[in-house]
């Protein structure tokens, strides 16, 4: 596993790229205040953009929410330790989803 150094750098790495992907996605959402075709099908179409770009939106912000809790638990010393059981997270999760906070034993 990489050292502690290298995984907060991966961290706040991500947490950036997070955090300007939403600014891209918030102004993009914000160009669409605007009034809709009047055509019905282009609505439609307007429309499915729109759900998908708030779906995106949402996914983008729990993660961040997620990796943001991750740098947390490295400052408390506890990014490796498993917030049910107390135990271990194994390298392997941690290298493969970064911002774990359980073990896989205790993971939903």
């Amino acid at each position: 596993m990489p050292d502690q150094q290298t995984l907060r750098a991966r961290l706040i790495a991500k947490r950036d790229e997070l955090e300007e992907r939403l600014r891209r996605i918030d102004a993009d959402l914000r160009k669409r205040d605007a009034p809709l075709s009047a055509d019905f099908a282009e609505q439609v179409v307007e429309q499915e953009n729109l759900d998908a770009l708030y779906a995106i939106e949402s996914e983008g912000r729990l993660e961040l929410q997620k990796v943001v809790h991750a740098l947390a638990r490295m400052d408390r010393g506890e990014y490796a330790v498993c917030s049910r059981c107390g135990g271990a997270i194994a390298p392997e999760r941690l290298a493969a989803l970064y911002y774990a906070d359980t073990c896989i034993g205790c993971a939903d």
